[in-house]
């Protein structure tokens, strides 16, 4: 299953969360967090790089490691999970992001809009939420939603399929923000242009004298191939989106099968 007869385990290990680490159910095994605290345990950095924003990684705090952080928002946000708490940050301009979302209504009318900051979710009266909405959520119009920095601008189709959504978005903003998705539910996150998961994973990387043919990488959707691509090894989930299956360097078993647990028990077994 792995990709190199190197004996010596990764020093760095990225992983998406949702269709990768964690089941179609949503919860994470006990086998998989075994292999990942062993991983830990036998010295090596294990990070979560996700498109969710910080309020759904606190369920997770357990698994950060003693560096004490994530990856989220798509790469927009180096988050203290323990301390609750934006390290970094990389957040689309107001008068930018407002541009692209008139661009974008202006050829998908159906569209609605909702944003993540930092510290707060907003979205359009009129956004379907596929999951409960904070008691906080900022509900306005989308010129108030981003009247301030944003993390992500998200884009929803209440019928098209994501890849459909992404097409026609990327044809309309060009290269002035940067656009992907993580699954095929008509939804299409927006960042700032330069962002993405492998950016951020980057600067991880350099902040602890890691590089990226120490580190291997685990997704499954359009918006971790950045990612993939920059790991020295990349892993896509059985499960993964086909154009991730075309590019990385092994299959590895499904989220549903913990494909990244049996990896990490591959790998690390020498060492147990």
């Amino acid at each position: 299953m792995t990709a190199t007869d190197d004996p010596r385990p990764p020093r760095l290990i990225a992983t998406d969360l949702d269709g990768t680490l964690v089941r179609g159910d949503g919860t994470i095994s006990v086998r998989t967090r075994a292999a990942v605290l062993a991983a830990q345990h036998a010295g090596s950095v294990f990070l979560m790089v996700t498109a969710r924003p910080p309020r759904w990684l606190h369920d997770l705090a357990d698994l950060v490691g003693d560096h004490g952080v994530a990856i989220v928002a798509n790469g927009a946000i180096l988050y203290d999970v323990v301390r609750r708490t934006a390290i970094r940050t990389r957040l689309i301009d107001p008068d930018v992001a407002l541009d692209v979302a008139w661009a974008i209504r202006a050829e998908i009318p159906e569209v609605q809009f909702a944003i993540e900051r930092s510290d707060r979710y907003g979205q359009e009266p009129i956004y379907l939420n596929r999951w409960p909405r904070p008691e906080d959520t900022l509900i306005a119009a989308v010129d108030v939603l981003l009247s301030e920095p944003a993390a992500k601008l998200l884009v929803h189709h209440p019928s098209w399929h994501s890849d459909e959504l992404l097409a026609r978005i990327a044809a309309t903003v060009g290269d002035r923000v940067a656009a992907s998705h993580s699954g095929g539910h008509g939804l299409v996150e927006i960042s700032a242009t330069g962002v993405s998961k492998a950016a951020m994973l980057a600067d991880f990387a350099a902040d602890q004298g890691i590089s990226a043919t120490e580190t291997i990488a685990f997704g499954d959707s359009i918006n971790d191939l950045p990612m993939l691509a920059w790991a020295g090894t990349s892993y896509g989930v059985a499960n993964a989106h086909a154009d991730v299956l075309a590019v990385v360097d092994v299959v590895c078993p499904a989220n549903d099968e913990d494909g990244v647990a049996a990896v990490l028990e591959e790998l690390f077994q020498p060492l147990n």
